[in-house]
């Protein structure tokens, strides 16, 4: 019996190591099919995210782009506030003058009209 024990003790060892043997030889075809598989089902969603995300980043990007330079507009309007100054004075004095002219004119057309009334009787007395 012990030679019969021991072949049978044998054989199970053997085979567990055969199967342990197998397991380890295939195991990594196994893992590579499974991350196979994972990369074609994921892959399509994976593509999409990335052009969903890059045009996004252009959108961004442009309204970036935008922002700054409202902005930069707003600053050189507020470094201009003393052009804006500079200008209200020169309307004021432009509409000072304006006003000045059109006293002048009323002025002259009084004047030219008291003359020609003038001189229409003038003309009538004689």
């Amino acid at each position: 019996m012990d030679d019969q024990e021991m072949q049978l003790k044998v054989r199970r060892v053997s085979d567990k190591f055969t199967e342990s043997m197998y397991v380890l030889a295939n195991e990594p075809s196994v893992a590579l099919y499974r991350l196979q598989e994972h990369v074609r089902r994921s892959l399509p969603e994976l593509v999409q995210h990335k052009t969903d995300m890059q045009s996004w980043e252009e959108q961004s990007q442009g309204a970036i782009y935008s922002v700054e330079y409202a902005c930069s507009a707003v600053k050189s309007m507020t470094n201009s506030s003393l052009y804006f100054k500079s200008i209200d004075g020169l309307l004021r004095q432009a509409i000072s003058m304006k006003e000045q002219i059109s006293a002048s004119q009323g002025r002259r057309r009084r004047t030219t009209d008291t003359q020609k009334e003038g001189a229409e009787k003038h003309n009538a007395r004689m």
